[in-house]
């Protein structure tokens, strides 16, 4: 998140909370940033601001905002997961709107608080939502997905660890990741007699960053009205980009964006989704999000791609 908001150009940080590392220079905890910053970890919250990202664990940003009084006319951009079901997405005052735009991008327009999607459910819904819209989630919809080991997040675990992760693939949370409740809501938001199953399996893949998701379900479109129905939904989306060629992780590694590739076999429809479960699936979305919700140019600060390999 900072990586994106020292660079974005209608941005000012003015302080980054940490309770760990308050008093120490940004840079001497990213190390990459020495040179790009001279910002020190606040111990203190400032009201004096227009946005706040909280960047917390899953589970701490609801207790941060019921410890802190946030005014309401500061906006909340929260990447955990705290807010994102409707059940949970009111608290005190503050109404948060599920901040995937190429779902709910008018909404985000007008909201003053973004429950950020996980990055699972972006790379999984934005290959489902189009088959959503017209109602065309007919069967089980079967998907295998892998992501690299930074979507595990900072804190190490026996998983994580380079000598288990390296030359290593496993499965975790099947049939049962966290990420399902989100995106059954999105697409019953989109196709409310949706009720087939969603047969999840997750893989851990032995590579830093990047999610490719396999998705197929059955279906009477042919591959020509697939992808016509593809790229009209993505119409208009600046990040979301449909293809009916071979993608790979390093076209999008480093992006805000998420490739779809839509292809027909038999009597399936064959979807492949990839993106940067960094970027899209999580800070890049959120700076997204702030884009949107403040009028700025939605690409603003995520021209990103500065490498191939």
């Amino acid at each position: 998140m900072l990586r994106i908001l020292i660079n974005h150009p209608n941005v000012d940080i003015v302080f980054v909370h940490s309770t760990s590392s308050a008093g120490k220079h940004v840079y001497e905890v990213h190390t990459d940033l020495f040179g790009d910053t001279d910002l020190q970890f606040a111990s203190e919250l400032s009201n004096a601001i227009d946005v706040m990202f909280l960047c917390v664990g899953h589970g701490d940003a609801k207790k941060f905002l019921e410890a802190n009084e946030i005014p309401d006319s500061v906006k909340v951009i929260d990447l955990s997961q705290d807010f994102r079901l409707t059940q949970n997405s009111k608290l005190k005052t503050k109404n948060f709107v599920y901040g995937l735009p190429e779902l709910n991008r008018e909404a985000i327009k007008t909201a003053d608080n973004i429950a950020n999607p996980g990055c699972f459910a972006t790379c999984l819904q934005l290959g489902l939502l189009p088959l959503a819209s017209k109602g065309l989630l007919t069967h089980e919809v079967h998907i295998t997905a892998t992501t690299g080991s930074t979507g595990a997040g900072q804190s190490l675990s026996p998983t994580t660890h380079f000598t288990w992760r390296n030359d290593n693939l496993s499965v975790y949370k099947a049939f049962s990741h966290q990420h399902l409740n989100e995106i059954g809501q999105s697409l019953r938001q989109l196709q409310p007699a949706f009720a087939e199953a969603v047969n999840f399996v997750p893989y851990r893949g032995h590579f830093t960053r990047g999610i490719i998701a396999s998705i197929y379900t059955e279906s009477d479109l042919s591959e020509a009205e697939a992808l016509q129905l593809y790229k009209h939904y993505y119409a208009g989306h600046a990040f979301t980009h449909v293809t009916s060629k071979d993608i790979d992780l390093k076209q999008i590694v480093n992006t805000n964006k998420c490739f779809v590739q839509v292809k027909k076999h038999d009597n399936k429809i064959f979807i492949i989704s990839i993106m940067d479960n960094l970027l899209k699936g999580a800070s890049g979305q959120a700076v997204q999000n702030m884009n949107l919700m403040f009028g700025l140019d939605e690409r603003a600060g995520l021209r990103l791609k500065g490498v191939a390999f």
